[in-house]
């Protein structure tokens, strides 16, 4: 069991480990009481070995730790040093709460929101993202997670030519949105938001920034029913078949699957 100086494993029952050893997901909580500061001053000098275990494992959960508010927890993203990814053009219904901190998403609990990379429409797509729950739902709110390359191992093995298609012809995706959000669906955000614009021209221009190989369509009538505004975003880089440590990992975004 991996140990850092300030971090140790814990183990779950919910933990799956595969064939090759890898436990997914890594748990790890503190060796000793300690308070947000330590915390954070843990993260900037073990930083290489939590880096090592996140690319092995594919997500780490951080448990016991005193992170009580969305401040904190603001810290301690700080406290890695990553870059910030911004949310242009973003299709769930967000609020900023502090710093890099946002809802997750908005869209009432009854919704289904299927298994989804986040912001996979874009060239520049964050490479890492965190969670925190700072007030636990009465029943429900879970975050389930999936590592991709065993969605793309279990895709090659059952469907290996649809695959192999996506692999050679690449994806389109069309993007219909209204002027205002639709708080009901879980990539209901309106243009207004998703681009911070009131001018349809200037949207596309910002979609034109942030999309590959990008083909516009402006629908010009404005009803409530009728999207007020197409984006088209042609041939995702082959269906964003990633390769991450040598592995094909699975890219899509939240429209492409649905449930049964």
């Amino acid at each position: 069991m991996a140990t850092g100086r300030f971090f140790q494993e814990l183990e779950l029952p919910e933990q799956k480990t595969y064939s090759n050893g890898v436990v997914f997901p890594v748990v790890l909580t503190p060796t000793a009481n300690t308070n947000i500061t330590a915390f954070e001053e843990a993260i900037r000098a073990e930083k290489p070995w939590l880096e090592s275990l996140l690319k092995e494992s594919g997500v780490i959960l951080f448990r016991g730790f005193p992170v009580t508010t969305a401040s904190e927890f603001n810290d301690v993203i700080e406290a890695f040093g990553y870059p910030e990814a911004p949310y242009v053009g973003g299709r769930a219904a967000r609020t900023q709460v502090v710093g890099r901190v946002y809802t997750a998403n908005e869209t009432p609990p009854d919704v289904k929101i299927p298994f989804h990379h986040e912001m996979a429409y874009v060239p520049e797509f964050p490479s890492k993202i965190s969670f925190f729950c700072e007030e636990a739902p009465g029943s429900g709110g879970q975050t389930p997670i999936v590592l991709s390359h065993i969605v793309y191992e279990k895709m090659k093995e059952k469907h290996p030519e649809f695959v192999a298609k996506l692999e050679e012809h690449g994806v389109t995706y069309i993007i219909l949105t209204g002027d205002e959000d639709q708080p009901l669906s879980s990539t209901g955000r309106g243009w207004k938001t998703a681009y911070d614009t009131d001018d349809k021209k200037v949207a596309e221009e910002r979609f034109t920034l942030v999309s590959l190989h990008q083909i516009l369509l402006v629908i010009t009538h404005n009803t409530r029913e009728s999207p007020t505004l197409t984006l088209i975003t042609n041939n995702i880089d082959k269906a964003r078949i990633c390769v991450i440590k040598g592995t094909n990992c699975w890219k899509i975004r939240p429209f492409d699957t649905r449930y049964e």
